[in-house]
């Protein structure tokens, strides 16, 4: 069963009539290669059915050779680029006679084979430039030392090599579906649903895999190995070795490659990050994302840009070794954002907006051509909303708003402006909005900076309690209400009372304690007291008190919770 898809065939006819013969990997003699990191300290040296990293400098060819003992021997040799391509060709340079598993006496050693092959010419078996996981399969190969040179001509990079003289018992790379395309199924503004069919190593094999979904604006990726590269391209862990050091292919730590282990937790285990929603990566970058989700094969990408290119590959991994299939991804751009209805300001006309949480409002308002002035009254209900007024294109002032706020600007002939009304994160925005060439007139009251109500302590009784609030210099209609509320009245409730556009015409008349006009051209002077009486002993009552101008409008103040008490 060949690995990867997408791998080429090459046959090799025996060089001897002997019956074929497919020997088996010496499974207790690898694994103790495999500990012994002296066995291979010579980094040239490929071992038998495990993967190794390694790195390349640009412009300079690496050579790693793999040895092959009997002939009828299949051969499976595959090179992943990580994000450079890579010239690479595989040769072979046949063993002398005493070397082969024929022979008799001790075998040539390494050093002399190698030294060997670099003066003697060998045989071309296979070549390829690119930067696609690529790999020479043969399924009857002669015996000899195999050499596999690598050159990179663009940059430093690195790569992986996997060769196996047992490549069908071994399957190590996870096998593609007979359709292995990624395909998007739904698609929004800011959201793309993929799916893609099932790996066949899960169903048939039983071996444990998941999928890794990667998420890119540049382009597709043709390895996961390419993916980690782009990922850690800023990172400490990329620093290349230096020139001329000889480091064994097991000792990646040393170099700045992570171990298997740390490697296996870095692709695959890594926690979540919220650009993926609930399963993004945890070091999120402006360009690439990657998610592994387990052994599902739909998945929802969510919080992309509307109207914005995406490219989407999928990889399938093999839980215990880490190595990895790509699928044949795919791109969609996301819808674009929907237009907002821009609503038409009436000039001297208050109008009510409603914008959702993070959400925008567009106004329009186009006054008389030959208008002097422009003022705009903002009444911000709950939470601050931020304002911005543009004319003719041209930004004039940009501000957050909480309460009412008032800007005056500067007429143009035959101007137009354009309002926007952004949300804040904590919750949707309510708001009143006048425009108007008239600021003379206004519908809004003037208010003071503290809209607070104070409760005197000291003159509180069993059935009354004395508060005060401030005016203005303008004579404005003041009237306060009451409504009894629970011990445990909290500030969450409280909080959702707190629209100051609600007008006393939305509370009870028997809420309604009484109404007086003040004001006082000393602003310090502008205080008032009002006793309120007929209340219940030790209850907890909720004042409020309006203000309404002389255009109709009227403006809440800060609610405030008093008790009486409860023995006199």
């Amino acid at each position: 069963m060949v690995p990867l898809h997408w791998c080429m065939l090459w046959l090799l006819l025996p060089l001897s009539s002997r019956t074929q013969k497919l020997p088996t990997r010496d499974e207790e003699l690898f694994q103790m290669q495999i500990r012994d990191k002296a066995f291979f300290h010579d980094s040239s040296v490929i071992p038998d059915g495990a993967e190794i990293s390694s790195y390349l400098f640009r412009d300079t060819p690496k050579r790693y050779f793999f040895v092959v003992e009997e002939d009828n021997t299949p051969l499976s040799v595959t090179v992943t680029p990580c994000d450079a391509p890579l010239e690479w060709k595989l040769s072979l340079q046949e063993l002398p006679e005493e070397a082969s598993g024929e022979g008799s006496g001790d075998p040539e050693p390494l050093d002399q084979q190698k030294q060997q092959i670099i003066n003697e010419e060998g045989t071309e078996l296979f070549s390829y430039k690119g930067n696609d996981v690529e790999c020479f399969i043969a399924s009857s190969s002669p015996s000899g030392l195999y050499q596999l040179e690598l050159l990179s001509t663009e940059k430093d990079t690195h790569f992986k090599v996997y060769a196996t003289t047992t490549p069908e018992s071994d399957q190590p790379y996870p096998e593609l579906p007979y359709d292995p395309r990624v395909d998007v199924t739904s698609l929004g503004r800011t959201t793309v649903t993929l799916a893609w069919k099932p790996s066949p190593t899960a169903s048939v094999l039983k071996q444990p895999i998941q999928y890794c979904v990667v998420v890119s604006r540049e382009h597709n990726f043709k390895s996961l190995c390419a993916v980690e590269a782009k990922l850690s391209a800023d990172d400490a862990f990329m620093t290349a070795p230096k020139p001329g050091l000889d480091f064994s292919p097991f000792d990646f730590a040393h170099f700045g490659f992570a171990s298997e282990n740390s490697a296996k937790e870095r692709s695959l285990l890594t926690k979540p990050s919220p650009k993926l929603g609930r399963h993004a990566h945890a070091r999120p970058k402006a360009d690439v994302q990657k998610v592994c989700i387990g052994n599902k094969n739909i998945f929802t990408v969510s919080d992309l840009k509307p109207d914005t290119q995406y490219y989407f590959d999928v990889f399938v991994a093999n839980s215990d070794s880490n190595m990895s299939t790509a699928y044949l991804g795919t791109f969609a751009r996301t819808k674009e954002e929907a237009r907002q209805k821009t609503v038409e300001l009436k000039d001297g006309k208050v109008t009510d907006v409603f914008v959702k949480r993070k959400g925008a409002k567009f106004l329009r308002f186009a006054p008389v051509p030959s208008h002097q002035k422009v003022a705009f009254f903002v009444h911000s209900c709950l939470d601050a909303v931020q304002i911005q007024v543009r004319r003719d294109g041209k930004l004039l002032l940009s501000q957050n708003v909480e309460g009412i706020r008032q800007f005056q600007l500067r007429g143009k002939p035959k101007a137009k402006y354009l309002i926007r009304l952004k949300g804040n994160k904590k919750g949707a925005s309510m708001l009143k909005i006048l425009a108007t060439t008239r600021p003379s007139k206004q519908s809004f009251p003037s208010l003071p900076e503290d809209r607070r109500i104070k409760a005197f302590d000291k003159l509180r009784t069993c059935s009354s309690v004395t508060v005060a609030w401030l005016g203005t210099q303008e004579r404005n209609k003041f009237c306060i209400y009451k409504k009894e509320v629970d011990d445990n009245y909290n500030e969450d409730q409280k909080k959702r009372e707190q629209n100051q556009c609600l007008g006393p015409d939305t509370r009870k008349k028997s809420e309604k304690v009484l109404c007086k006009y003040f004001h006082s051209q000393n602003l310090q002077k502008a205080v008032t007291t009002e006793t309120i009486k007929g209340l219940q002993p030790g209850k907890s009552y909720l004042l409020d008190v309006y203000v309404t101008a002389h255009g109709g409008h009227s403006v809440k103040y800060q609610s405030k919770v008093v008790k009486t008490r409860k023995f006199c």
